[in-house]
């Protein structure tokens, strides 16, 4: 997986939802996108990389949604 194309790519999903007033719903949403149409191993690379790294360069809807719903969004 190329790391830095899925952080690019998840950002710009951050930058969309983060214009949602609820917050809690924008990182609901964020995460149930990325689950939704993002495949098993893309998922897999982002989950890796903040586990492993802390995913610094993440934005911080991105981070805050991939950390409360890890659970979610690991691959069955």
């Amino acid at each position: 997986m190329n790391l830095p194309h899925l952080i690019k790519m998840a950002n710009q999903i951050g930058t969309f939802f983060s214009t949602m007033p609820d917050r809690a719903q924008a990182e609901n949403d964020l995460a149930a996108h990325i689950k939704r149409f993002w495949e098993p191993r893309m998922r897999r690379a982002l989950l890796a990389y903040v586990e492993q790294e802390g995913g610094p360069e993440l934005s911080e809807i991105v981070l805050a949604a991939v950390k409360s719903h890890a659970a979610d969004l690991q691959p069955a």
